[in-house]
């Protein structure tokens, strides 16, 4: 009887950060005592590892030459790259809403926000769509897969409308939670510059509740970090790496759908101070926003928190630091995911997909932080693909792509049928064969903020957004949309507001158009 690949044996195994430094021994141990592997339908049914982080924009290494922007310099991502480098990268991939629970149910489910009826964290996902729709991992469940979730995939909150044959929380750093919450704050930080909510008893620990009450809020988080002495394998994303591998090892006998789901770098960015210490606060650079930038905003796209500004330039740069420190921890546990796939053989049979629920902010326009607003900053993400025949590896797409593409994506890539609700995204497996390929014509964002609609259409080189009142029909004459142009190819930082520019009349009356249309009609002429 093989040894039972026990908890203790994978953390020793998950010290090392990925490919960064040599092994240190235990790995032996990883493939003994892991199930036999299938060796039949390898290429018909191919494993899929789903990684996704929470938050994360495109703040990676491999983004940098197509992201000029300062204050993202000096990101550390060896492990992303390296897949990057490995399989295809996806320059243009956009959300469909950028906040949690409406984006990951619109990735589950295949269908966008006007479908899912989703645009807030406080909706239950199925509320509109039924308990009878196949959700992505249960689709494939039904065509014989082992499924299974550790960590964040759906919002935390409704994990339990996903249907998985294994679903576990990230530990929690409070015992007497039973998953992670995002809220809890360490009693210690090592941080360069401690942020706002470090006051009297801070040492002691601090709540969410404990966090929020000061400011009467009732959900989010100020800008708050923690630099800790924790191992970072006993961070909660640190234990749902060694969830996954040990799934990875217990399963190689059948197919496989597995979701990794890290929480970082969502707030609090709390993590050890050793990732913190690669992005010392005194190297970033801060966002320069022009001082006119606000003044062609309509009030619904621009809402800062009155604590977000109480910051002085060094705690912003900090926390800028901060954020960029908890996307080399993610980087870090991706590394012993892909470290893994190689030791168990399973490298060279599974596809890998690497993504968010959203961008982020980090004080853009003069104070924006966190996502919701259509910019490009909360709407734009990370994608990347590698497939098992590493096809195209080091390959960059420049189409236009959307996260509600992953369903018919990974179904097509599986060889699965179609499942039986009509699906809502376009697979993009043609340009994972040809890179270059013509393709959409424009994704579609949307948001609903302060009482307003907003509504996005992202071109190759322009974003035209709409924000309509909530408490008026769309057609009313007194819900003239306020609108916003931006031209990518002069204003890559959506600065210069062009919806009132009378040289760009004929665009602000070809865009709408566009937007009205809807999806598919921005669907490649292909299919």
């Amino acid at each position: 009887m093989k040894p039972k690949l026990t908890l203790p044996i994978l953390a020793a195994l998950l010290c090392l950060p990925g490919h960064a430094q040599p092994a240190d021994g235990t790995d032996r141990l990883l493939l003994p005592a892991a199930a036999p592997m299938r060796t039949e339908g390898l290429a018909e049914r191919p494993n899929v590892l789903l990684i996704m982080a929470d938050d994360l924009n495109v703040a990676l290494g491999s983004y940098l030459e197509s992201t000029p922007a300062p204050h993202y310099a000096g990101v550390k991502t060896p492990n992303l790259d390296r897949l990057a480098a490995e399989g295809v990268r996806f320059d243009r991939a956009y959300v469909q809403n950028p906040l949690c629970s409406p984006s990951r149910i619109s990735i589950l489910s295949g269908l966008r926000p006007p479908t899912t009826g989703v645009y807030d964290n406080g909706t239950a996902p199925r509320e509109r769509i039924g308990d009878a729709l196949r959700l992505l991992p249960e689709h494939f469940h039904d065509q014989g897969y082992f499924t299974a979730r550790v960590g964040k995939i759906g919002h935390n909150s409704y994990e339990h409308v996903v249907s998985w044959d294994s679903s576990n929380f990230a530990l929690s750093r409070e015992p007497e939670v039973r998953f992670h919450l995002p809220g809890y704050l360490p009693g210690i930080d090592l941080s360069g510059q401690r942020d706002n909510t470090w006051t009297e008893g801070s040492e002691d620990g601090m709540s969410r509740a404990d966090v929020l009450a000061p400011l009467g809020r009732t959900g989010g988080l100020p800008l708050s970090w923690r630099a800790t002495t924790e191992s970072p394998r006993m961070t909660p994303d640190g234990t749902t790496a060694t969830r996954v591998i040990q799934l990875m090892a217990d399963h190689r006998d059948k197919p496989f759908f597995i979701g990794a789901g890290f929480h970082k770098p969502h707030q609090p960015w709390v993590g050890p101070a050793q990732f913190f210490a690669q992005h010392p606060a005194d190297e970033v650079q801060l966002p320069e926003t022009p001082p006119d930038d606000q003044d062609d905003l309509p009030d619904a796209a621009f809402g800062p928190h009155a604590d977000d500004l109480d910051h002085s330039d060094r705690q912003l740069k900090q926390a800028v630091a901060a954020y960029h420190s908890m996307v080399t921890m993610t980087d870090f546990y991706v590394g012993q995911l892909l470290a893994a796939l190689e030791v168990l053989d399973l490298a060279e049979s599974t596809i890998v997909v690497f993504t968010s629920d959203h961008g982020f902010l980090l004080n853009e326009h003069g104070g924006l932080w966190r996502k919701r607003y259509q910019f490009e900053e909360s709407t734009r993400v990370p994608l990347i693909v590698r497939r098992p025949d590493g096809q195209q590896a080091g390959q960059v797409v420049r189409g236009l792509v959307e996260l509600v593409d992953l369903y018919p994506t990974l179904v097509e890539l599986s060889h699965l049928p179609q499942p039986a609700h009509a699906l809502e995204g376009t697979s993009f497996r043609p340009l994972l064969d040809d890179p270059g390929l013509q393709w959409k014509s424009a994704a579609f964002s949307e948001s609903v903020l302060e009482g307003f609609h907003g509504r996005t259409l992202r071109t190759a080189r322009y974003r035209y957004t709409e924000w309509t009142r909530m408490d008026a029909p769309v057609d009313a004459p007194e819900n003239e949309p306020e609108r916003e142009l931006y031209d990518h190819q002069d204003d890559p930082f959506e600065y210069d507001n062009l919806a009132t520019d009378p040289d760009r009349r004929a665009l602000v009356d070809e865009l709408p158009e566009q937007l009205h249309a809807g999806w598919q009609a921005a669907r490649p002429d292909s299919v």
